[in-house]
């Protein structure tokens, strides 16, 4: 699975982005999906995942009540929502794809490129 993501930018405090990651394969549908943050000069974090039939969602604290992940499987896509966004959401975004809700990197098959958001204060 090709996972290509896009839709990141410089935004100002308090504004929102929509992430995408589009996938190659139909079999999208039988993975888990989980986005990733990495901070220059920090380690890759978990920001939230969604299951493979978008029932269930998980975020790390500093984004719940924020950020919101969806999927449209018959689009191959999922998407990360980012409302009000603070200079510390800072980071390169990664998708991923697995076989179910994982918290870890290492728990991910596969890997989006990566796209840059940056919240200037």
């Amino acid at each position: 699975v090709q996972l290509q993501a896009s839709g990141g930018g410089l935004v100002q405090a308090g504004g929102s982005l929509r992430l995408s990651c589009a996938a190659s394969r139909r079999t999208f549908s039988n993975y888990a999906m989980g986005w990733f943050r990495q901070a220059a000069g920090k380690e890759r974090m978990f920001v939230g995942a969604i299951s493979w039939s978008g029932s269930t969602t998980t975020y790390t604290d500093s984004v719940k009540g924020r950020f919101t992940i969806s999927r449209d499987n018959a689009k191959n896509t999922v998407y990360l929502q980012m409302n009000s966004l603070k200079p510390d959401d800072t980071a390169v975004y990664y998708c991923a794809a697995g076989p179910a809700l994982g918290r870890l990197p290492g728990e991910y098959y596969y890997w989006g490129q990566g796209t840059q958001v940056t919240v200037s204060s």
